[in-house]
């Protein structure tokens, strides 16, 4: 749909608007969670070394695993530094935050595989999709030729989102 959507449209504002929306989902979903995965197995580490942690000390981790996300691109103030505490899935569901980046890649690699192979990866796409949950998932993907475990399926999903950086400061250097 996304994809459908960019080539249809012809006025290029609009364009890198839907961009800009899908790089935005795409960074929260695959470099924040990948932010908060970091930062739940730092805690839980702490906490298994060395005891007890303190406000303060979550504090300083989330602050560090958030800033290693950011760099140098962004400032965090020291308001920032508690804003672990409005995230309820570390307390109620922890540890399943990764799931997001996994599934945000996962599809982004395939959709990179479909560019590829065309309709016959569809076909077998579409048989995926009717087995569900039925397997592990790296059984399921494997029937599409798929191996999780090798790096360069998921820089796949990586560089799709590194493509859709640059169309997007194509379109914003026309302005």
């Amino acid at each position: 749909v996304f994809q459908e959507l960019i080539q249809n449209e012809e006025n290029p504002k609009n364009r890198l608007a839907l961009l800009m929306s899908k790089l935005d989902d795409s960074f929260a979903t695959v470099f924040r969670q990948i932010a908060m995965n970091r930062f739940e197995a730092q805690i839980h580490t702490a906490r298994r070394e060395k005891g007890e942690q303190t406000t303060e000390d979550f504090s300083a981790m989330w602050r560090d695993t958030q800033q290693a996300m950011f760099g140098d691109s962004v400032t965090l103030g020291d308001h920032y530094k508690i804003w672990w505490s409005y995230i309820p899935h570390f307390l109620h569901t922890p540890g399943y935050v990764y799931a997001y980046a996994f599934g945000e890649l996962l599809v982004l690699s395939l959709y990179k595989a479909y560019q590829q192979q065309g309709q016959d990866f569809a076909e077998s796409y579409l048989n995926l999709l009717r087995a569900g949950g039925s397997d592990w998932p790296h059984v399921l993907v494997g029937k599409l030729g798929v191996d999780l475990t090798n790096p360069a399926f998921w820089q796949d999903g990586l560089q799709a989102i590194a493509e859709m950086l640059e169309q997007a400061e194509a379109l914003a250097a026309l302005h």
